[in-house]
């Protein structure tokens, strides 16, 4: 099983959103632990992968020789893919 770990950066943003949004995500989150190829889309011409929970967007980094999924954001899907 995979472990999840949060940048700080996507922490933040985790917490900025409403209680119900970050009880979905963490609940898909956890869902994807198993098989995380499963769940995550991997994004176009890019290393990290993407996770879709209703209107909001994860992006994360999946490492499985390490067994570990790295939050590196997450938002809106308006606004998740700006630089």
């Amino acid at each position: 099983m995979f472990e999840i770990f949060f940048t700080n950066k996507a922490e933040n943003q985790l917490k900025k959103l409403e209680k119900n949004v970050q009880q979905r995500i963490i609940a898909v989150l956890e869902r994807s632990r198993i098989r995380p190829e499963d769940h995550f889309e991997r994004l176009v011409g890019e290393k990290a992968y993407k996770l879709r929970v209703g209107d909001y967007r994860i992006i994360a980094d999946i490492d499985n020789n390490k067994l570990v999924i790295l939050v590196l954001k997450l938002g809106h899907r308006k606004n998740i893919y700006e630089r």
